[in-house]
């Protein structure tokens, strides 16, 4: 049994992995701005706190998720700056506040996401692949750069560079479930650039791996063996809800609606590989796409 602290617990990947901590008799405590929605949201086990000097003691292990959603609007100077400091700004006064402290959690386990590769079109990547140059990438970068500050402090990092993580409680599925669902769905673009995702489940256990191999350390890229195209993603999903998906989104609609977003994200080449959790010795419930629909989608 571990004393686990969660930053972005209750968001998307956060409440299916608080549940399963708790499952394992951990003791879990979740960092929110808003404990009283938490406490409805999670189970009454878990330690809801609304400000690091609230904790009781110096937890083993902290995972830390926090961070605002990237696409949720166009980004402009404002957006950008309050994206970065939802994750590298909160990261260092997580770091700050354990350094006031003077002791440290032995195990930190920190997000971070594919967009750290930038578009690299069908290049294969694993984790010695540098970081892009666009928003996403220096994001991601500089994020993880603030999480190595726990490293000097003598704690064990990983960091968890998340794909598109498929479920039908948020994220990326969810938004775009309705339109496949009616038949209007399709690929974005030219449909060529390269998706790389995980099912929810394996999200949620593959954290717990890693927590509990503290071996396995740095960059581990959070995604299945089996990255496939915008347009293998829209024909498999589509074929698993029995609905066509004729209506491809012509990418200077996506720039015309989204802006820089499309680009950077929507329309961006991620064939990314997940060489270290494969060599530390985890293995994926749902490598294959069409597999992972049909647990998600066919109740």
């Amino acid at each position: 049994m571990k004393s686990v602290l969660v930053t972005g617990g209750t968001g998307f990947i956060g409440v299916p992995l608080v549940k399963a901590l708790s499952a394992g008799n951990h003791q879990v405590t979740v960092l929110t701005r808003d404990p009283s929605a938490a406490r409805r949201q999670l189970s009454g086990a878990v330690n809801v706190i609304a400000t690091l000097d609230a904790l009781n003691c110096i937890p083993d292990v902290v995972v830390n998720l926090a961070g605002e959603p990237l696409a949720a609007r166009r980004w402009s100077a404002e957006t950008k700056a309050f994206i970065w400091d939802s994750r590298i700004g909160f990261t260092d006064k997580l770091f700050d506040f354990f350094e006031r402290k003077g002791k440290f959690p032995a195990r930190i386990i920190n997000g971070s996401a594919i967009g750290y590769y930038g578009n690299c079109g069908d290049q294969m990547l694993d984790e010695r692949k540098p970081a892009g140059t666009d928003f996403a990438a220096q994001l991601c970068r500089d994020w993880e750069l603030s999480a190595k500050q726990f490293e000097q402090r003598g704690s064990s990092l990983c960091v968890l560079r998340i794909g598109i993580v498929l479920g039908t409680n948020g994220g990326a599925l969810k938004q775009i479930l309705p339109a496949f669902r009616l038949g209007l769905g399709g690929p974005m673009g030219s449909g060529k650039q390269y998706m790389s995702w995980i099912h929810i489940d394996d999200m949620v256990r593959l954290i717990l791996f890693v927590i509990d191999h503290p071996v396995v350390t740095g960059p581990v890229n959070a995604v299945s063996t089996e990255p496939v195209t915008n347009f293998e993603f829209s024909r498999i999903l589509a074929s698993v809800l029995r609905r066509p998906a004729l209506l491809p989104m012509p990418a200077f609609v996506l720039r015309l609606l989204f802006g820089e977003i499309a680009d950077v994200i929507l329309l961006a080449s991620q064939r990314v590989l997940p060489t270290q959790a494969l060599g530390g010795g985890f293995e994926f419930r749902y490598p294959d796409l069409k597999d992972a629909f049909e647990d998600l989608l066919i109740k």
